[in-house]
């Protein structure tokens, strides 16, 4: 809703990968001013909660349904309450926020959107890799596995993807690993790298390294079942020199209009 319609009370906020230390300044500044805390508490850091004022009612949605949920915004709203929705990582990108504000819409609640680290930049960061290299990839395919979850539009598939050779990211996927990099290995090639990056930034930040060949045994052998994301690409490779180019942006042959 445009905020100019009326006073915002509802704001979701992108709480980052789950570390404290990675939220934004206005998020905490949203957080500090939040008379209702409404939280991902199977994703998060505790650490994120201290940023909330002593006072607030911290309610964790981990076993909330969505018109739980909402419910929860709108009341709060309409008391005059000022809310804060965290959501993990970045409101684009899973979130759920499309189905709350659109009953946010229609109960006539006014609403808004902070972004936040996503958790796919938190995973490359934590295996030290840019994922678009020049002369390697220029894009990146974000996208999930569906098994007993909403259904996929059937022009995504992970096969149509696959063809296109860029980096993938997987999200909502580590419990189908073996499946999906079966899929993977005619497009990508067995030996293709492989990162598996659990609770990126948090304390217990574990990093898997492999191929599409090996990545499920090391996956299975963790037991992880949950908030992982995979990284599928050459560019999550070590790269020699001659295998990339550079950017042409930097190139000093490049006309500055100086």
């Amino acid at each position: 809703m445009d905020p100019a319609v009326g006073a915002v009370t509802v704001r979701f906020v992108g709480a980052g990968p789950g570390a404290a230390d990675l939220l934004t300044v206005r998020a905490t500044r949203l957080l500090a001013d939040a008379e209702v805390v409404l939280y991902p508490g199977s994703y998060l850091d505790p650490q994120v909660l201290e940023e909330c004022c002593g006072t607030a009612e911290l309610v964790d949605t981990a076993d909330l349904d969505l018109d739980s949920i909402v419910n929860r915004l709108i009341t709060a709203s309409r008391a005059g309450r000022r809310v804060v929705r965290l959501v993990s990582g970045d409101p684009s990108l899973y979130s759920a926020v499309f189905e709350q504000t659109r009953r946010l819409d229609a109960a006539g609640v006014p609403w808004e959107i902070t972004p936040g680290v996503p958790a796919y930049a938190a995973a490359a960061a934590a295996v030290g890799r840019e994922l678009t290299v020049p002369l390697v990839t220029q894009s990146v395919v974000l996208t999930r596995a569906q098994a007993a979850s909403t259904a996929m539009p059937e022009s995504e598939s992970l096969a149509a993807f696959a063809a296109t050779g860029a980096s993938l990211v997987l999200h909502l996927a580590i419990t189908r690993t073996r499946e999906l990099m079966s899929q993977l290995e005619s497009d990508y090639g067995a030996d293709c790298p492989v990162a598996v990056v659990y609770r990126a930034s948090q304390p217990d930040e574990l990093v898997l390294r492999g191929t599409v060949a090996d990545i499920a045994d090391a996956v299975e052998a963790a037991g992880l079942r949950s908030a992982a994301v995979i990284l599928v690409g050459r560019a999550v490779a070590d790269l020699p020199d001659p295998c990339a180019g550079e950017s042409h942006l930097y190139d000093p042959a490049r006309d500055r209009g100086l």
